[in-house]
């Protein structure tokens, strides 16, 4: 079997290529398939002042698999997703997956999946991050439309998901399967309800020395873990004045933030930058609102505002692929208080080192995140809520041994052969 996995490849930064790789590389592992990553040149238009590209990481995440990588698709490039059509039609797959996580992606993908739908030979399956993206503008919606309506197939990480699916077409008939059925029925189409699978590429090491890594960066006891992007939606600017209240209470507790800030990846004294940044806000003003425009967002600043500086440790640059096990192998659980939540890697990530969850009520947060088992919930917007379940696992911390029960079957092993359809 011929399999294509169609998303941005490892030489980009983010989850979305770290989940592209892992479904390729368990899709690998599989007796009998042929696995290609089809991947984006330029994943976004060329106005987006933002570094996309991993300059950090040494590890080779496909060494060892038989996968193979086309880096085609420029979003900027009409004339390359023609290319990309043909490329992919070139290696005559039985499927062809794409990962479907920003709504501005639409008209590229719409149109592949469109060309792709004249070969009914070939299952085309759009792997669902999202379906209501978290601004939800008219435009969102339209490229949304555009970009996922002709599928054969979809997948999603959670019921929400499925439920946003339904809503954005409401004449449509859908076939919920859990175990990688397809329907029978012409007039439905089959939706596989699967996870966010546990992610493998990251894994503990034995001769990390803990201790010495918290000395080294001042880190007390128990340690709070804000990891990946610094982006709006991701509420840092909640989790700092929350961890306030409970340092006040506590002088065991310590804060370790690790993430670059989404829209400070580029020099802002070079002309191209500002050419960027100047396009970038007029369109921004034509499709959002000005509270979208995240581009000045520092939530950083808050830590010396409320005097914190000796409480928190702050890696505030891309955490290469290498030293992610680091900062996961001395937090005691990570914090999630986000505004708006599709499923996260970040909480797939936590749950391969076994670590517990403090997260706010939004999203498919209270779908995966059992209270009190695999940790505790917050309300969305309230600090006090926030740091009160902050003091609530210190105080009744989440034993590891849940964690890992919980997650036992979210292999990506598990995922790939719901995809495939084997036992």
């Amino acid at each position: 079997m011929k399999i294509v996995c169609f998303g941005p490849g490892p030489k980009f930064k983010g989850g979305i290529s770290n989940y592209n790789t892992s479904l390729a590389k368990a899709l690998d592992k599989i007796p009998g398939t042929e696995v290609h990553i089809v991947s984006w040149t330029q994943q976004y238009p060329a106005i987006i002042p933002r570094e996309f590209i991993d300059k950090s990481s040494r590890m080779d995440l496909l060494e060892g698999s038989n996968i193979k990588v086309k880096y085609i698709t420029n979003y900027n490039n009409p004339l390359s997703w023609y290319q990309t059509y043909q490329y992919i039609l070139s290696l005559k797959p039985d499927k062809v997956i794409f990962q479907w996580a920003i709504a501005i992606q639409g008209l590229p993908i719409g149109r592949i999946v469109g060309w792709l739908r004249h070969h009914p030979e070939i299952e085309v399956i759009l792997d669902l991050h999202f379906v209501i993206q978290k601004e939800n503008s008219s435009i969102d919606q339209f490229f949304t439309k555009l970009g996922i309506g002709k599928a054969k197939t979809y997948i999603v990480h959670a019921l929400k998901t499925y439920q946003e699916l339904q809503t954005l077409y409401p004449q449509r008939q859908f076939q919920l399967s859990y175990d990688g059925q397809r329907s029978t029925n012409p007039a439905e189409q089959t939706v596989l309800k699967l996870y966010h699978p546990i992610y493998d590429l990251f894994q503990p090491k034995a001769d990390f020395d803990i201790a010495a890594f918290k000395q080294a960066h001042g880190l007390r006891k128990h340690v709070f873990l804000f990891f990946g992007f610094i982006r709006k939606y991701k509420g840092l600017h909640h989790v700092i004045p929350a961890f306030q209240k409970v340092a006040a209470q506590r002088d065991d507790v310590s804060l370790l933030i690790c993430g670059e800030s989404f829209w400070q990846t580029l020099d802002n004294t070079k002309l191209a930058t500002k050419i960027k940044n100047a396009l970038f806000g007029l369109a921004k003003k034509v499709v959002l609102r000005q509270s979208d425009d995240e581009r000045q967002y520092n939530p950083l600043a808050l830590i010396d505002e409320l005097q914190l500086r000796d409480r928190v440790a702050v890696f505030n640059t891309f955490i290469p692929n290498e030293d992610v096990h680091k900062y996961f192998q001395v937090a005691d659980c990570v914090v999630l208080f986000y505004e708006y939540a599709t499923p996260s890697g970040i909480e797939s990530l936590s749950y391969n080192f076994a670590l517990p969850l403090v997260a706010t009520k939004v999203g498919h947060f209270p779908e995966t995140i059992q209270h009190g088992y695999s940790g505790y919930l917050a309300e969305a917007g309230d600090i006090d809520s926030m740091a009160e379940q902050m003091l609530h696992i210190l105080d009744a911390p989440i034993p590891r041994e849940n964690i890992r029960s919980k997650t036992a079957e979210m292999s990506w092993d598990n995922y790939a052969k719901v995809i495939i359809h084997t036992k």
